[in-house]
């Protein structure tokens, strides 16, 4: 798929992307100078750029836009999902087709290119995504670097040698680089339209979130249901987490590949089962808790990326649409007697959640959180909450 500079034209390429097996991409140059190396995905998402690049869970990827316009709504302070924005955590690099327009909507406060700039986000746009999109579903997600250079000088020989060497996701441990310094409180409340977020009162139980790269709209969903949360780091002890006198926890999604980060995150998950406590988890969360009752976790081939995906609650029996970004997947044949299997995806067939038989305690593989994309799968963190109110003898609420 090596691509050149089209023979009508005499533009300069700014921005390469270089594939470890050789290919070279060109394109214009956009947001940060520099490069980066990363594991290419493609989303399908036709909104929500901002949320899909503060993911943490992008942490280590190039994210290609199957959406060709992206930019034209600009950016703004509010539609960013990690939690301490100057550390950068997200996406690494971006691809777009079309050039970025200058933005058209009541709620911009900026372009899309500087805010890239400040990111740290190296990009390219004006290269066709649809045939990039097409080699990775035939190939799957590539290790590459992205190259921006506004002069249009680049080492093509160096970019190839970077995008051999670097050893991918496999073994990676990339939540320790995303997670909290330091535990804290979280009060913000759900979105609301033209009034913005809102904060939390007087909050009726605790929840403590362990952070392997949370998202801000899981803890706003949070509170917003009467849980007063509290963040700690990926690697906080178990019997700290049990001091703090929860009524449940909450495992985060992040980055990265499960078995590396469940090292450390696997045994605690072990110890806070024993506690009885009400659990939920979320996307790596839920991969370390099938890892933590003795199931197993694969490399997906292309991944699952956007907001329109098909997935299956067999414990209602209902379809919905939801987000999904995640590279690794619970292997559903290693799931133990004990475990049940309550969502699948309907595209591949691949794992989307379990609950543990006869416990408070269950987790799914895809962002019922959205941000962005659907809101079809809310009622679980209404089920979480549920799970609480019942353990201390509250009516439910509805589902």
């Amino acid at each position: 798929m090596a691509a050149t500079t089209a023979p009508w034209t005499t533009e300069i390429p700014t921005a390469l992307l270089v594939l470890a097996d050789g290919t070279v991409i060109e394109g214009r140059g956009l947001g940060a100078a520099g490069t980066a190396v990363a594991e290419v995905c493609f989303n399908t998402a036709l909104t929500g750029y901002q949320e899909i690049l503060t993911d943490p869970s992008y942490a280590g990827q190039i994210v290609t836009f199957t959406f060709p316009h992206i930019g034209n709504v600009g950016t703004n302070d509010e539609d960013i999902e990690d939690l301490t924005p100057a550390a950068r955590a997200g996406a690494v690099g971006a691809v777009f087709k079309a050039d970025v327009t200058n933005p058209s909507n009541y709620r911009a406060a900026g372009h899309l290119d500087q805010w890239l700039k400040r990111r740290g986000i190296v990009a390219m746009s004006g290269i066709d995504t649809r045939a990039l999109t097409a080699l990775i579903r035939e190939k799957g997600m590539p290790n590459a670097v992205i190259a921006h250079a506004p002069d249009g000088k680049f080492d093509i020989d160096d970019l190839k040698r970077q995008a051999r060497a670097w050893t991918g996701l496999v073994g990676l441990d990339l939540a320790k680089e995303v997670t909290s310094g330091q535990s804290s409180t979280w009060h913000e409340t759900p979105w609301v339209w033209d009034e913005g977020y809102g904060t939390q009162g007087e909050p009726t139980m605790q929840v403590v979130a362990i952070d392997y790269g949370v998202k801000r709209n899981i803890l706003r969903l949070l509170t917003g249901l009467g849980a007063e949360v509290t963040i700690v780091p990926a690697t906080t002890a178990a019997e700290d987490i049990v001091a703090m006198k929860p009524d449940g926890v909450f495992l985060s999604n992040g980055p990265g590949d499960p078995a590396a980060t469940g090292e450390y995150a696997v045994p605690v998950i072990q110890d806070l089962l024993k506690t009885g406590l009400p659990m939920f988890g979320i996307c790596l969360g839920h991969q370390m808790l099938a890892l933590a009752v003795g199931g197993k976790t694969e490399k997906m081939h292309q991944g699952h990326h956007g907001a329109n995906h098909p997935v299956k609650d067999h414990t209602t029996g209902k379809v919905e649409i939801v987000s999904m970004n995640h590279g690794f997947a619970v292997d559903s044949k290693s799931l133990p007697d004990g475990v049940e299997e309550t969502h699948v995806s309907l595209f591949d067939g691949s794992n989307c959640g379990i609950a543990l038989t006869g416990k408070p305690v269950f987790s799914v593989q895809h962002h019922p959180e959205a941000s962005p994309g659907p809101q079809d799968s809310h009622y679980l963190f209404r089920r979480f909450v549920n799970l609480i109110r019942e353990k201390k003898g509250e009516p439910a609420l509805a589902e």
